[in-house]
């Protein structure tokens, strides 16, 4: 099968965004931010509701990178379970910093209706389906973590997720009913409609070049103009440049993309994913799926860390989905695309301080939309006076990765030895 052009699904059926421009002046703010994704809108649309006058730069246009282009999967938590979390920072913050990121999704939920944003949201859950027993085992684990602390997750059987996936791959699974799917370039360009309505001012093909220190201010330098402001939010996450070259050391971008087929016909769409669940399964290099709201399937993995994903890895891609559902042998597809996604040496997001009134919130891991959208109002809340003891969430120091200039080739050969992996793990 001939893969398809290269073109992003979310693109073809967004709504328009609002009309921006780029920063051509010299201006003044209480608040700059740099990056117009989940975590630089949410943070510039609190800062706005508070009264605060701010403004939002961007290289490219609202939702051109990562916010535009992931899977559009709204999933509670971050990589490690509850009692993981509250070892690794004790009883108090652990237990803090286990309430704020379960109620992530819901802070994505509360934005969508309270600014009335249009994006095909659908709250039916997130499902983890399990390729194997011990993964299973694992599963159970985390289900029994959550559920202590109140939150309604379910083990599923085998036959359950068949049922609720159209699938016969897996083994069973765990079931998040906190979790939903959006649009996902609809939702970033609402937030950023949202901010402008709110009084503030979003700049789009305006990039960050220099962050200067001018008496008691910061100054964000531009193309075109400047923004100089007491405190400064650096919002860029996988790509993160030389702007703040020790924060960009912090991460390794990796490389995820997505294959979306034709709507599928009413069969099919009332056997696969028929309530619209999210899934992302237990590989190694885990498979995540969905469908839209025009009933087209999406699978995405990790991607070719070539500029745009060749014909090889698309058509790996397309294995992937009849592999899982061989129902979908016959269904054209529709759209490719790819983005990258900021792992973290501890998996884990990180809120920094790099100077007085420099704050930065990056390193989501795969789980963006709604941790992105959760680090927004974080920074908004430190920006706005609040201690840190009080965030909910820990403020960490700078720490670069060492020999930060070889994990492009550690993450490529990650890949492929989990890749390898995985597939022993199907024989």
């Amino acid at each position: 099968m001939p893969a398809v052009p290269l073109q992003s699904l979310w693109s073809a059926t967004a709504p328009a965004g609002p009309a921006l421009g780029e920063l051509t002046a010299a201006r003044r703010a209480h608040t700059v931010i740099v990056g117009a994704g989940y975590t630089g809108l949410s943070a510039a649309l609190h800062l706005a509701l508070a009264g605060r006058e701010v403004a939002v730069l961007d290289a490219v246009d609202v939702g051109e990178r990562a916010s535009g282009l992931n899977g559009g999967q709204v999933i509670p938590g971050v990589k490690h379970d509850p009692d993981t979390l509250e070892e690794m920072f004790g009883p108090d913050l652990g237990a803090r910093l286990v309430a704020t990121v379960a109620s992530a999704a819901d802070l994505v939920f509360e934005l969508i209706a309270r600014h009335a944003i249009q994006c095909d949201d659908i709250r039916t859950g997130w499902i983890q389906p399990a390729t194997s027993e011990r993964a299973l085992a694992g599963l159970a684990r985390r289900a029994q973590q959550w559920r202590r602390r109140g939150a309604p997750l379910a083990m599923l059987s085998r036959e359950e997720v068949k049922a609720l996936t159209g699938s016969e791959r897996y083994c069973g699974g765990l079931l998040d009913r906190r979790g939903g799917t959006l649009q996902p370039l609809a939702f970033v360009r609402g937030l950023a409609q949202a901010v402008l309505r709110a009084g503030g001012q979003v700049f789009t093909h305006s990039p960050a070049i220099r962050l200067i220190r001018v008496a008691d201010d910061w100054r964000i330098d531009t193309p075109q103009g400047s923004v100089t402001a007491p405190t400064v939010i650096l919002a860029t996450n996988a790509y993160t440049d030389k702007l703040a070259g020790a924060l960009r050391r912090t991460l390794v971008p990796v490389p995820s993309f997505q294959v979306a087929t034709q709507p599928l016909p009413p069969l099919l769409r009332g056997q696969i994913l028929p309530q619209r669940q999210a899934a992302s399964d237990t590989r190694h290099l885990l498979r995540y799926f969905r469908t839209d709201a025009s009933g087209r399937f999406v699978l995405g993995s990790r991607g070719t860390f070539a500029a745009a994903p060749g014909l090889k890895a698309v058509r790996h891609q397309y294995r992937a989905v009849h592999e899982i559902f061989p129902q979908l042998d016959g269904i054209p597809f529709e759209y490719h695309w790819g983005g990258w996604v900021a792992i973290t040496r501890d998996h884990l997001p990180h809120l920094h301080e790099l100077a007085p009134g420099v704050l930065a919130g990056l390193g989501y891991n795969g789980r963006g939309v709604a941790m992105a959208t959760m680090m927004g109002r974080l920074l908004a809340q430190r920006t706005l006076g609040a201690p840190a003891t009080q965030l909910g969430f820990p403020v960490t120091p700078v720490r670069p990765i060492r020999l930060h200039a070889l994990s492009g080739l550690g993450a490529r050969a990650t890949i492929q030895y989990l890749r390898m992996v995985d597939a022993w793990g199907v024989r």
